[in-house]
């Protein structure tokens, strides 16, 4: 499972044109679920993320988790992030995991961080201000 995790002071999905989920200060995930992951992935990666300290106290940078700033989070599931561009330059997929078994783990992963989310298998747009910026790739 691989997670490219953005420090944000805002961030939004839509589908269509639609909003249909948006955060104030916290978390954007971006979230590759891959063919070999497990549900024990989802829920150490989840709590890494939720533990990650990448928000100000005041005093120090970089000292407090989303949860202790009270940020929110934003999960949208990307396959694309288990692209593979060793041989060529048309990106391979084979370590994503089809969507039977990706969509329960990425819904495993939304519920135990407390996330918002995209439509899964969706085409999204999405928009984010990047505080910092602050981009940070996290793999189980």
């Amino acid at each position: 499972m691989r997670a490219l995790i953005q420090r944000v002071s805002s961030a939004s999905v839509s589908v269509e044109g639609e909003p249909i989920a948006a955060v104030g200060r916290g978390l954007l995930v971006l979230l590759g679920v891959h063919a070999d992951d497990l549900p024990d992935d989802a829920d150490r990666l989840a709590r890494k993320v939720l533990a990650v300290r990448v928000f100000d106290d005041g005093e120090r940078p970089m000292h407090r988790s989303v949860g202790e700033v009270k940020g929110e989070v934003l999960c949208v599931s990307q396959f694309t992030l288990l692209a593979d561009l060793r041989r060529g330059n048309r990106p391979s997929f084979t370590a994503a995991a089809a969507p039977a078994h990706a969509e329960p783990l990425y819904e495993r992963f939304r519920a135990a961080t407390g996330a918002q989310g995209g439509r899964f298998g969706a085409r999204m747009a999405v928009e984010l201000v990047n505080d910092g910026p602050v981009t940070i790739l996290l793999e189980t």
